[in-house]
């Protein structure tokens, strides 16, 4: 696995690949999994529910918008990894937030719920064939390697602390 080259995922993903330092994405991952967690850890339960402007998310919904995201870019990277030729859909991010609830969620389950997928993505990455990482598919209408979905994965929690961190808190 090496970072991701231009060609490896539609521009509108640089965004995340570019946050991304580390060359081992796996690394990354479980490096993040700690420092994430830790952050989260610094918003109270009362705090969780603000947004920074009238029509934006809450804290709440932004993780749970982080964890269907991890969800789908992880189901994506298994779809390609495994071999299936068939295009996957893109997905609303709004529809996500609006039937997902998660200012009734508790805090600490939305929290436990990131942990829980990122686990479960770190061993999906752990466990690759080497070959697989460099397999395609198809979605949303672009091409994505499998590679470039794990450091999208990163980049994706990147972006939403740093947003977090700068609107938020």
């Amino acid at each position: 696995m090496t970072r991701p080259q231009a060609d490896e995922a539609n521009v509108y993903y640089s965004r995340y690949i570019d946050l991304v330092n580390d060359d081992n994405i796996v690394s990354t991952l479980k490096s993040q999994l700690e420092e994430t967690l830790l952050f989260l850890e610094g918003i109270s339960d009362d705090k969780s529910l603000e947004s920074y402007a009238p029509d934006k998310w809450t804290i709440r919904q932004v993780l749970n918008h982080v964890n269907d995201g991890e969800r789908i870019f992880a189901g994506r990277a298994l779809w390609f990894a495994r071999g299936f030729a068939e295009a996957l859909p893109s997905f609303d991010q709004d529809i996500c937030v609006d039937g997902a609830e998660a200012n009734d969620v508790p805090w600490p389950k939305l929290k436990d719920e990131f942990r829980s997928i990122r686990l479960s993505t770190i061993s999906l990455f752990e466990n690759l064939p080497a070959a697989a990482w460099a397999r395609t598919g198809v979605a949303s209408g672009y091409p994505f390697t499998v590679n470039a979905l794990a450091y999208i994965i990163a980049g994706h929690v990147t972006h939403h602390t740093n947003v977090l961190a700068e609107r938020y808190l």
